[in-house]
């Protein structure tokens, strides 16, 4: 398919052609929804813990006699009826992480992509760097694209530069080409895709692109540079 190329004043520079197996596929809601839970399993610390009856510091006597006082029966004071005592059946610090299939995973960046070209949310600019690595003059490009609202851009490798401009921006967050995240990619209410960053995905996660082996347990990309 062949979209328009904006220049960093919101103006039609140009146009690219974009592989249709990247941008061009129907929309899997399963995938993308699955893809998106495994990113937030794996962001859990799982660190949340609570103590037993049989962690709880205190004496182990009773409070008072078993029988002859008319009471109901009672144990020590770190028994889970008392207040203060041990939890029953608490949590205990757990690793939520999991991974799923390298395939599940491309086709879901892939399919989000597809989404927001289809949404008309996705804008491809030129390439562009901030040189002076101040906010105001990313928020003034940014203006020009519209009002401010979430914010993807996808980058074509680690900019410092535009990076430290944008970190003051609460609503704007960068990804790199091969380093896609499905739920900022998905909650992005506005994605700017720059023209190299573009062409390599193109390259990356086309039919032409690496075999699932250069694929990290993860199902994230390996880094690495394509040729453009």
């Amino acid at each position: 398919m062949n979209r328009t190329v904006y220049s960093i004043d919101g103006k039609e520079k140009g146009s690219i052609e974009l592989d249709d197996t990247v941008f061009g596929l129907p929309v899997n809601d399963d995938v993308i929804w699955y893809a998106i839970n495994n990113e937030l399993a794996n962001k859990r610390l799982g660190t949340a813990s609570t103590k037993g009856r049989g962690e709880i510091h205190g004496s182990n006597a009773k409070p008072y006699k078993q029988k002859g006082t008319g009471r109901a029966r009672r144990g020590d004071k770190k028994s889970p009826i008392m207040v203060g005592g041990g939890t029953v059946f608490g949590p205990k610090p757990r690793d939520f992480s999991y991974s799923i299939p390298k395939k599940a995973k491309r086709l879901a960046l892939k399919t989000i992509l597809s989404l927001k070209i289809q949404s008309d949310n996705l804008k491809i600019v030129e390439d562009f760097s901030v040189e002076t690595r101040k906010t105001k003059d990313l928020a003034g490009i940014l203006k020009n694209f519209g009002e401010a609202e979430r914010t993807v851009i996808i980058l074509k490798d680690d900019d410092n530069r535009i990076k430290r401009a944008g970190a003051n921006i609460p609503w704007l967050s960068f990804l790199s080409y091969n380093r896609l995240r499905a739920h900022d990619l998905f909650y992005g209410r506005r994605v700017l895709l720059l023209e190299s960053a573009a062409k390599n995905l193109n390259a990356f996660y086309g039919a032409s692109g690496p075999q699932l082996d250069s694929v990290q347990p993860d199902g994230e990309p390996v880094t690495q540079e394509v040729a453009e």
